[in-house]
């Protein structure tokens, strides 16, 4: 929109330096662990302490001409400059990685009051409840930190074992063998480990890199990626991507629809039919399932009340019960996963040296006893602990209640995050604190680049070379068969199409009809279908979205002393329809635009986009909820890095 200008953004400045890097690099601290003066957590101390960086004080003293932020790119529609990297540490690629991935993760915090034990918020709250989208956003992680490590690891010990790297394989088998003759297999062990830590260029020599794909994990050899092409190195398909880092999340949401696809198929499958029919349709409707199941139940034995009312409800109460700590206790496996991950390659500005060498010392005392003890000793010992264990349930009964009465926290110290691993972020605590310092050196980071934009940038033009009949087979709409006959499934699913597209169009023209007339559930529901190809120009401080129904714009403000979100009809209005502080704000929820059976059929028959929502809540009650919200997840990361809140994942 032509008369739409963000009120205080400039583009970022070239300044020329002596350092390799882009003066848009916004270097980070030096090392440290403990939080200074009034910062709530070490993450807002490290932020804090990055205005004072003389680095990042040469980029940010050109003259702003009065201009409010920095901007890094916002609207670079999809383009990556690798050559001006934006963090310190880390490749631009990386931190896109990071962000896009803390989008799918973070659907709801809430500000919490108490520092967390470890010094770092946005941890996940004891009190979430459970949800389908929540449990799929865990699996999706755990796929991506844990199973493709796994995948990778199992592939380095079929690697040894093959002997197709005979050198490699020598060398641990000389170690072994020499261990093993000398009585001394865990300490060599254990002083491995503490190498492997400490060193981390010994890591790529005693396991070097290979693409996951490119593995037999029963060989031990080369064979063909599943994806037939090596386009990505991360990967267990080795296929390619548009954007860094994308490959695998895309494995990781056809991995979790696997599961439900599984799962929908083993409740409704009939072993007595042939499963010829198409095996990769999902659902996530749990009430659809056991409607399906109930059909078949009746149709094979009766009534299904009669024949299972005494079960079910019991059953299905017992595992919804069970859902909740199963999905936080996988979220825990992960954020541990990513810990150690993030204590072994720790990225700036988190601390490099000390978490390693702290853990490392833990390792030493360890090898040491294994060393001096003999092994009738440790079997002795080994016995008396299960003795002890399965016996003296009483007396360990009593010392638990004791240091409940005593020190009712004394659990949660014995945590890994709170003692081996304090200080060291998962992967969403270390997106928070780099959109932190961006937020206090006054140049909040840019989006991701749009996978979809690359993708249509990169996709070859057709020629007139091109045959007319493999153009109309890759068509999306494409109506004939191999043979140049028109399908009749074809034919049928396009009516069906066509029909559901002019009822849906029908819909929203009566919720136009109805928010026109006052109704706040169409008012909510207004706009949110994205008829335009092109996006608008969104950020950092003006954002397109609704607002009762009227379009207008959300936006930023930290010219006074305290920072506000404002929104009104037009950006240059200087009187806003409402504004809130933003150390007011105790909660922010991403939410939908339109319910998912809607959003899928809206997509599926008009190929639009929906725009979502945020719905924020304050202090004082009052909940402000803005609708279409162009660039949706960079307004939320705004709204929480700015502000010197404690955040609790929900």
């Amino acid at each position: 929109m032509a008369d739409k200008e963000p009120p205080a953004v400039e583009e970022a400045v070239l300044v020329h330096t002596d350092t390799t890097d882009s003066a848009t690099e916004l270097k980070t601290v030096p090392e440290t662990n403990t939080t200074e003066g009034s910062q709530p957590t070490a993450s807002h101390a490290l932020a804090d302490k990055s205005t004072t960086n003389t680095d990042v004080q040469n980029l940010l003293s050109v003259d702003r001409d009065g201009h409010e932020v920095l901007d890094l790119g916002w609207d670079n529609d999809g383009e990556s400059d690798e050559s001006r990297r934006l963090v310190q540490g880390l490749r631009n690629h990386q931190l896109w990685t990071l962000i896009r991935r803390f989008n799918k993760q973070a659907f709801e915090v809430r500000a919490i009051d108490e520092p967390p034990l470890a010094n770092l918020d946005m941890n996940i709250a004891d009190e979430d409840e459970f949800s389908p989208d929540k449990l799929r956003a865990q699996l999706e992680r755990a796929y991506i930190s844990v199973i493709l490590k796994i995948m990778s690891t199992w592939n380095h010990m079929a690697r040894l074992q093959s002997w197709k790297e005979g050198r490699r394989t020598s060398v641990f088998l000389a170690i072994y063998a020499t261990s093993w003759l000398l009585d001394a297999l865990i300490p060599v062990f254990v002083l491995s480990l503490m190498a492997l830590i400490l060193i981390p260029e010994l890591r790529d020599v005693a396991f070097p890199p290979a693409p996951v794909a490119l593995i037999d994990s029963k060989t031990g050899g080369h064979q063909t990626p599943p994806a037939g092409v090596l386009g990505t190195t991360d990967t267990a398909t080795g296929a390619p991507e548009a954007v860094r880092g994308e490959g695998a999340e895309q494995e990781a949401h056809s991995f979790v629809n696997s599961i439900g696809s599984l799962a929908f198929s083993t409740t409704v499958g009939d072993p007595t039919r042939d499963e010829t029919v198409d095996k990769t349709e999902d659902s996530r409707a749990g009430q659809l399932a056991q409607a399906v199941s109930d059909a078949k139940s009746n149709a094979t034995k009766g009534d299904a009340e009669i024949a299972h009312g005494k079960t079910k409800v019991p059953v299905s109460a017992a595992v919804w019960e069970k859902a909740r700590p199963v999905m936080h206790g996988l979220a825990d496996v992960v954020d541990t996963w990513e810990r150690f991950g993030n204590l072994l390659s720790p990225t700036p500005p988190f601390p490099t040296y000390s978490p390693r060498f702290r853990l490392a010392s833990i390792l030493l005392p360890i090898g040491f006893a294994s060393y001096l003890m003999t092994a009738y000793i440790f079997i002795k010992a080994m016995g008396f602990v299960f003795g002890f264990v399965f016996f003296g349930q009483p007396l360990l009964s009593r010392a638990k209640a004791w240091l409940d009465r005593s020190y009712p926290a004394w659990q949660r110290f014995l945590e890994l995050r709170n003692s081996v691993l304090k200080g060291i972020p998962t992967n969403a605590q270390l997106a928070i604190t780099l959109l932190r310092i961006g937020e206090k050196n006054k140049a909040p980071l840019p989006p991701p680049p749009s996978s979809d934009i690359l993708a249509l940038k990169q996709k070859p033009r057709s020629t007139d070379t091109t045959n007319e009949k493999d153009t109309a087979s890759l068509s999306p709409n494409a109506n004939v068969d191999q043979n140049g006959k028109t399908s009749k499934s074809s034919g049928v699913l396009g009516f069906l199409k066509s029909t559901v597209k002019g009822g849906v169009k029908t819909a929203l023209a009566v919720d136009r009809t109805k928010a026109a007339a006052g109704a706040h559930h169409a008012k909510e529901r207004k706009g949110v279908v994205n008829y335009n190809s092109d996006y608008p120009k969104n950020g950092p401080v003006c954002f397109d979205s609704r607002y009762d129904g009227r379009k207008g714009f959300a936006y930023l403000t930290e010219t006074s002393t305290t920072p506000a979100l404002s929104w009104s009809v037009k950006a240059d209005d200087v009187r806003p329809e409402w504004s809130i502080l933003l150390s007011d704000i105790e909660q922010l929820k991403k939410v939908g635009g339109l319910a998912w059976p809607n959003k899928v059929v809206v997509g599926w028959s008009l190929q639009k986009q929906v725009v979502d929502g945020l719905l924020i809540r304050t202090s004082d009650g009052k909940r402000y909820h803005l609708t279409a919200v162009f660039k949706r997840d960079e307004l939320f990361n705004r709204l929480l890095a700015m502000g010197d809140q404690m955040w609790e994942l929900w």
